[in-house]
């Protein structure tokens, strides 16, 4: 687990939250148009969770550069893009870890964070993408800003659950409950990543 080798490596989990939605941009094609509602990270080092709206983007974005590993969800598909107009700075150089990626080479289809949170951990997320757009249209940032930092909590434990026990639970509509078998040891993939 992160545990390991937190004293020596900084581990960062992270998500981030959008002010819109892909029909108000045109289509998915169009994520660097979302713009950043929130983005929220914990940090393996200092053990703990810190916020950024869009204002302090840039802080957020020095983070990440400044991190041995980046963990999240769809971070290379998603977050990125919508991160990636806010600096000239290439995320892609950034040591990333991304679940879901691993995940769809693993099973040739993607699951959701949701699915595996509740299937693995018995948790589930406190809403969708969808409901956090509107609580940001409605000016409850606060509301956001909880979603995310959940978030990244379930990534947190989903990675944790994964290196501790080699595999995480989906369910199948044909076989239920299925075991996916993951190799996910920090210290392997921080080494691998290396450049």
């Amino acid at each position: 687990m992160d545990e390991k080798i937190n004293r020596k490596k900084r581990i960062i989990y992270i998500d981030i939250e959008t002010r819109r939605g892909a029909e108000e941009v045109g289509g998915w094609g169009n994520k660097h148009l979302m713009r950043m509602a929130v983005g929220v990270i914990y940090d393996s080092l200092e053990r703990n969770y810190f916020t950024f709206p869009e204002e302090d983007v840039e802080q957020l974005i020095e983070r990440l550069m400044q991190a041995d590993l980046v963990i999240g969800f769809n971070l290379i598909n998603f977050d990125y893009p919508v991160l990636q107009p806010y600096t000239n700075l290439d995320l892609k150089k950034i040591k990333t870890f991304d679940m879901l990626q691993d995940i769809q080479n693993r099973l040739g289809f993607r699951l959701s964070l949701n699915h595996l949170a509740k299937n693995t951990l018995k948790i589930e997320k406190i809403a969708d993408g969808l409901q956090s757009l509107q609580w940001f249209k409605e000016g409850k940032i606060e509301k956001v800003i909880e979603y995310c930092i959940k978030d990244v909590e379930i990534t947190r434990e989903l990675f944790r659950f994964g290196v501790k026990n080699n595999h995480l639970l989906f369910e199948s509509k044909y076989d239920g409950l299925v075991k996916l078998d993951v190799s996910w040891d920090p210290v392997a993939l921080i080494s691998d990543l290396q450049e």
